[in-house]
């Protein structure tokens, strides 16, 4: 007899939609970059881009990540497999707190989720801006490196943003704010504000992916990573996203990040 499954049964399936879809992104990431450990560099087997990175090319240049990033089970192995099922498992301790991380009677404080929540807006923010202004910069300046680094800064945000919104129709997730942040799955009335992942995240870690790679001191890194972090923790404060949101959004956006980086850069 088959039994229809009710709301909270069906968390187990979100957890393997979880799995599939991490894995997906970190044997994508791996794969681009022919390595064992985290990306560093682009590896030889791989084709990359020839051609300067310009402003004409980046609808093509989506249209290939996009393909690229959708089809990427199919080189899933038990060489790649390390990193997702660490991811995996991260993920999922941190959804099975959700509720108790969000009951906490600090996060109660309206004012404070709403610092919280203007923070996380204008650091966004920030990150949006800064590809736009280092491709200024370098049009300006005659800079092909920082022209490149914010043509890819824009395209990798507007990558991370198609999965995002294609992951957040599929989870259905409710927002912490609703039903006592029990955070539920699937729920037909969420419609297109899903809170899960958290697009706020995953805008700024691609963006912070781009930069930090493309300027490699360590200076740059910390300072990128560091205010993506802020970010992330800022969402969780403001009540906007559960602490597993922010961890796959964060996840996701710096995984693009660096595979838009590996897979395009052309100039030195």
């Amino acid at each position: 007899m088959i039994v229809p499954l009710r709301v909270r049964s069906r968390r187990p399936v979100f957890v393997l939609f979880v799995a599939l879809s991490v894995q997906t992104f970190f044997s994508f990431a791996r794969a681009q970059d022919g390595s064992d450990g985290l990306p560093n560099a682009p590896s030889p087997q791989v084709e990359t881009d020839d051609k300067p990175v310009t402003v004409r090319g980046t609808p093509l240049r989506i249209l290939k990540d996009q393909a690229a990033i959708w089809t990427s089970p199919a080189r899933i192995n038990e060489s790649n497999a390390l990193g997702p099922v660490a991811l995996v498992l991260a993920t999922t301790v941190v959804a099975t707190t959700d509720h108790e991380a969000m009951s906490k009677p600090r996060l109660q404080d309206a004012s404070l989720n709403s610092k919280a929540s203007t923070a996380s807006n204008g650091l966004t923010g920030g990150f949006v801006v800064a590809p736009a202004a280092l491709f200024s910069l370098g049009a300006l300046r005659h800079d092909d490196h920082a022209t490149e680094t914010g043509i890819l800064g824009g395209e990798a945000m507007l990558d991370s943003l198609g999965v995002s919104e294609v992951i957040k129709a599929i989870s259905r997730r409710e927002r912490p704010t609703v039903d006592n942040a029990k955070g539920k799955f699937f729920q037909p009335g969420v419609g297109i504000d899903s809170s899960f992942p958290s697009n706020h995240a995953i805008v700024a870690w691609s963006s912070a992916a781009v930069i930090a790679t493309e300027y490699n001191g360590w200076l740059t890194k910390i300072s990128a990573y560091g205010l993506a972090t802020g970010v992330s923790a800022s969402r969780v404060v403001a009540r906007q996203h559960f602490p597993s949101d922010v961890l796959v959004g964060s996840a996701v956006g710096w995984m693009i990040g660096r595979y838009v980086v590996h897979r395009h850069r052309h100039a030195n």
